[in-house]
């Protein structure tokens, strides 16, 4: 397997230092608020990489923190008059309850900020014994000495004269240089504190993130990832004190997803332009965002509009349409055991089509291998779509007919649930979607029926056929775009 590595930016085989095990933390929540939109795409598309792992045979260890002390959750506790505890339950408690209804199941190990400070400080002593950490003043806050690490800025391939401090490193006279960030706090009054050899204080924001990764997954992981946006200040931090402290390579790969956009523009809760997972799943079902979520390269920037969600509810019609009739037809006419013999090639298609429909895994593994590459993937899903549209054009009782449509249906559900898609009953599925359907002048059904006369006809250099079927289409707001994989349709 493929993946980039923001450390080397290129893709590289992974290798895990474990041979079959491997090691995954993804940076989890800070809990003072109601998750967006953003934070959706980070869980679905780790999780499919995590499934994607397991498919290949690897014993994958997920872990996803907690970060449930920070100056944003003191901040909300002040406004709500509430205590600073019962902000980070709350809004841990609204990400599980987020993550149930999008139908992602907890990472294998999610650990609390909180519950790991003795392990933070121990790093911290080790810096200080090794001069990478230094306490301002007595009972003050203590800093990791950036410019003492000869690697810093090797994960966001800046250099040290370019680098300003961060989000989230507060400016503080007592630093000894302006890059240097804290890993442990000094108590102010009415804070929580925790007792430690500097004094009574919190964490530093990156400090916990290497305590917890390196206590469940050893000093070395193998993959270490999140958001883009946690590149730097974040990572880069998390590398270079981790590093400092053990003296080994922190992350053998670091991964990171592009992040979701309004307009071009990231979406934040400090810009205030962002959409919560609440407001999301009330107006389109959990599938549909999952489907949206992945339809794009993760490393790939995704713009969010509900024309976009219609757009992946309409296609996830497409997928589970197909789906439903076959089993429909299997019930009617069991088929025989076994997959259809290697030269059968049904009459409605060609012999390279039917190969296509028995090469589905093969190929759809291929491109989750290189860099998992959902968008191509899911291409190669919605060919088989179209395929298998065109066979139960013409549905038949025939024994090796069955059998390839038996085929097929295995390998829908199997590499569905390589992205967490078609896992729900395809006719309860699709009673759903059309109950609120994207705003369509005629059914999904006839679109791709559509379509497959346009093939027709272009195949018979019917010209003008295909081109009133392409504008009729048009008119009635469905584009197609013919891609190497077939044609495609979207809402206008």
């Amino acid at each position: 397997m493929q993946l980039y590595n923001t450390l080397t930016r290129r893709k590289e085989l992974l290798e895990p230092q474990t041979p079959g095990r491997i090691g995954l933390y993804a940076c989890g929540i800070t809990a003072y608020d109601d998750c967006h939109l953003g934070h959706a795409r980070s869980s679905v598309f780790f999780e499919v990489l995590v499934r994607w792992l397991r498919r290949r045979g690897f014993d994958v260890t997920w872990v996803r923190n907690y970060t449930d002390i920070d100056d944003k959750i003191l901040t909300r506790a002040k406004q709500e008059g509430a205590a600073w505890d019962e902000i980070a339950a709350r809004y841990i408690a609204s990400f599980q309850e987020d993550m149930a209804a999008l139908g992602i199941p907890p990472a294998q190990i999610e650990p609390k900020a909180t519950e790991h400070i003795p392990e933070m400080l121990e790093i911290i002593r080790r810096l200080e014994e090794k001069g990478f950490a230094y306490q301002s003043e007595p009972g003050g806050d203590v800093y990791f000495r950036v410019r003492r690490f000869p690697g810093y800025g090797k994960l966001s391939g800046q250099s040290l004269e370019d680098l300003e401090a961060g989000a989230r490193i507060e400016v503080a006279e007592a630093k000894e240089d302006p890059l240097d960030f804290v890993l442990w706090k000094a108590s102010k009054p009415d804070e929580p504190a925790w007792p430690s050899p500097w004094g009574p204080g919190r964490p530093g924001w990156h400090i916990e993130c290497s305590a917890m990764s390196m206590k469940y997954l050893g000093e070395t992981l193998d993959i270490h990832g999140g958001g883009l946006d946690l590149m730097f200040p974040h990572h880069e931090n998390e590398l270079a004190q981790s590093e400092a402290a053990t003296g080994k390579p922190f992350a053998r790969f670091w991964v990171h997803h592009g992040l979701l956009t309004i307009n071009q523009e990231k979406m934040s809760k400090s810009l205030g332009n962002f959409f919560t997972i609440k407001e999301v799943l009330a107006k389109f079902p959990a599938e549909v965002v999952r489907l949206f979520l992945i339809n794009n390269h993760y490393r790939s920037p995704l713009d969010f509009s509900d024309a976009a969600l219609a757009e992946a509810e309409t296609a996830l019609v497409r997928l589970y349409t197909p789906l439903a009739k076959i089993e429909d037809l299997l019930r009617a006419h069991p088929a025989p055991g076994g997959p259809p013999p290697e030269d059968f090639t049904p009459a409605v298609l060609t012999s390279e089509e039917t190969a296509r429909l028995k090469t589905l895994a093969a190929r759809f593994d291929e491109a989750l291998e290189d860099d998992v590459n959902t968008a191509l993937a899911l291409g190669y899903l919605f060919d088989a779509v179209r395929l298998a549209n065109r066979l139960l054009e013409n549905p038949s009782a025939e024994p090796n007919y069955l059998a390839l449509l038996a085929h097929l249906h295995q390998q829908f559900l199997e590499l569905g649930h390589v992205l967490n898609l078609l896992q729900s009953d395809p006719a309860d599925m699709l009673t759903t979607l059309r109950q609120k359907p994207a705003e369509l002048p005629i059914p999904p059904e006839e679109i791709e029926a559509l379509i497959a006369q346009r093939a027709e006809a272009r195949k018979n250099k019917d010209w003008a056929r295909a081109d009133k079927i392409r504008k009729d289409l048009l008119e009635m707001g469905i584009m197609l775009e013919d891609t190497p994989q077939g044609t495609i349709w979207k809402v206008k």
